[in-house]
C-alpha cells in the first residue's frame, strides 16, 4: 500500500511545534482593521494553537 500524502493546502497553513502541538495563524487579519480594537489586532497577530477537538483530524491530514 502506498504512503499517504500530506494535504498540501493544510501543510502550508500550519506548523508542528517541537512539543507536537499544531501552530496556526488567526482568521480576520487581512483587511478592515479600522473596525477592530487595538487589543484585538494585537492578539490576532500572534500565532494560535489548534483546538484539541480538531487535533486528531488535522494530524491525519499532515501524515
Amino acid at each position: 500500500m502506498p504512503k499517504q500524502k500530506s494535504h498540501r493546502g493544510l501543510a502550508k497553513r500550519v506548523k508542528i511545534t517541537g512539543s507536537g502541538k499544531v501552530k496556526r495563524s488567526h482568521a480576520y487579519t487581512s483587511h478592515r482593521f479600522h473596525g477592530k480594537t487595538k487589543k484585538q489586532r494585537r492578539h490576532l497577530a500572534k500565532p494560535g494553537l489548534l483546538s484539541s477537538t480538531d487535533y486528531k483530524r488535522i494530524k491525519e491530514m499532515l501524515k
